[in-house]
């Protein structure tokens, strides 16, 4: 063979001085993080820290490590720790320290609640610099995957069943004790009466904490199928009279109370709730997750999270966390998950145009609305279902509502496939809340590097 090759000198590689300098370069990501971190206003962080102590890690390089791992899709805190002995990137923002994973785990979970601000403060750094314009915004939802494990789950059936069997061996074991004092029976070996008995009504009480929890739930459920019950009424019997003749169809079937025996607590995270997977006729452990993005950046300016199994209910709360600071929005589209007349009421007295879809979008389209014809305007007295029809059936109802399919989907896509966060590391309504608000202010951090760069402020 007369051909020759450079081969690698494996011998002298673990030998090679690296500078961070040169390998990062000026506009990486890791460097654009170290940065915006070093803008923020910090004070409410330290002052939660005692006067006492140890020389600490200062929260700068904690939040820009945790900020960095999760915008780079690395979530766990061994993930992280490793990160900063093996990854460039990483030992550079961590400033040539190795923060352990207690250390980073312990952080984010204390300041859970300040991310909010900072969230704000990142967002107010980006419409400083004419990156981020609140102008129409999309809302939409996903389901997360909670950490916990619905075989940790019991029914409200089953667990009316075991409360009935628990009750049934406490009285057994009582009368078992009593023969035993008596001496009319002999017990096995190892067998402590007392410690059995105290067993069972210990899962005696968590299973009453349990019913009482899916009792409420029940409560909130049925509130809300009582609304839309209500609306159904209200809309079949206005289109009656409208046509002055008698209900068509089958009336709508009003809800029933109570809780069903399907109905489903968790105790590894008892706020988790079974719901449907997205990608599949499956059901499992998850939360809901609420974003609303700017149609023109396709930055976050709003984040929610609930318990609840669809959208109905979540899009005033995702509405009140848009941050005052940043300005009015002119409008909002979502889709028909979000639809009821409640949601458009509260829409529009917080002075938001609402454009939110009245029913699936058809697959087919006939040739009037190939042509873009306007269908007849409806009258004053028209229910809210047909006065939207008609609002989305305009220009700019069609304009707005058309980019929520390629401004808030895809945010909701990158999250889930792009940086990976399928699943919560965190447990409870409160603390998930924070993380999902993490997750988000990372996908801006990833989101406003990439903008930056694109218009040369960086």
């Amino acid at each position: 063979m007369t051909r020759k090759f450079t081969k690698p000198d494996y011998t002298a590689t673990p030998n090679l001085q690296i500078s961070l300098g040169e390998a990062i370069p000026a506009n990486h990501l890791a460097r654009f993080v170290v940065d915006m971190v070093a803008q923020l206003e910090l004070s409410a962080i330290y002052k939660r820290y005692g006067v006492r102590g140890g020389e600490a890690i200062a929260p700068e390089a904690l939040l820009a490590l945790i900020f960095y791992g999760y915008s780079t899709g690395r979530f766990s805190s061994r993930k992280i720790e490793r990160a900063t002995y093996e990854d460039l990137g990483f030992r550079f923002v961590a400033g040539g320290l190795h923060p352990d994973h207690d250390t980073i785990a312990n952080f984010r979970k204390t300041f859970l609640q300040e991310l909010e601000g900072l969230f704000v403060q990142i967002l107010l750094l980006a419409q400083l610099s004419g990156v981020l314009k609140v102008g129409n915004l999309s809302l939409d939802g996903s389901k997360i995957h909670a950490d916990a494990s619905k075989s940790k789950a019991v029914s409200y059936g089953r667990l009316k069943e075991l409360e009935t069997t628990l009750r049934e061996e406490v009285v057994r074991l009582f009368k078992m004790g009593e023969q035993a004092d008596q001496g009319d029976v002999e017990l096995p070996e190892g067998l402590v009466i007392q410690d059995e008995i105290a067993f069972r009504r210990e899962r005696l009480e968590n299973l009453a904490k349990a019913k009482a929890v899916l009792d409420a739930r029940a409560k909130e459920r049925y509130e809300v199928e009582k609304a839309e019950y209500d609306a159904k009424l209200k809309e079949r019997e206005a289109k009656a009279r409208k046509r002055h003749q008698k209900p068509r169809g089958k009336a709508p079937k009003p809800p029933e109370e109570g809780p069903n025996d399907k109905d489903q607590y968790n105790f590894t995270d008892p706020d988790s709730r079974i719901m449907k997977n997205s990608t599949n006729n499956g059901y499992d452990q998850h939360y809901n997750a609420q974003v609303a993005v700017t149609q023109d950046s396709m930055l976050i300016v709003a984040t929610s999270l609930s318990n609840h199994p669809n959208d109905k209910q979540e899009a005033e709360p995702t509405l009140d966390a848009l941050p005052a600071e940043l300005g009015q929005p002119d409008g909002v589209a979502m889709d028909n998950g979000y639809f009821s007349a409640s949601n458009i009421e509260a829409t529009e007295e917080r002075g938001i145009e609402p454009y939110i879809a009245t029913g699936r979008e058809a697959h087919y389209k006939c040739v009037e609305d190939l042509l873009g014809n306007l269908p007849d305007k409806p009258a004053a007295d028209a229910s809210p279902k047909e006065k939207m029809a008609y609002k989305l059936a305009t220009d700019i109802g069609r304009e707005i509502y058309r980019l929520r399919k390629c401004t808030v989907e895809p945010v909701i896509g990158i999250i889930k496939e792009i940086l990976g966060f399928r699943q919560f590391s965190l447990r409870g309504l409160k603390n998930v809340t924070g993380e999902w608000c993490l997750v988000c202010l990372a996908f801006n951090l990833k989101r406003l590097h990439s903008l930056w760069l694109s218009q040369e402020i960086y």
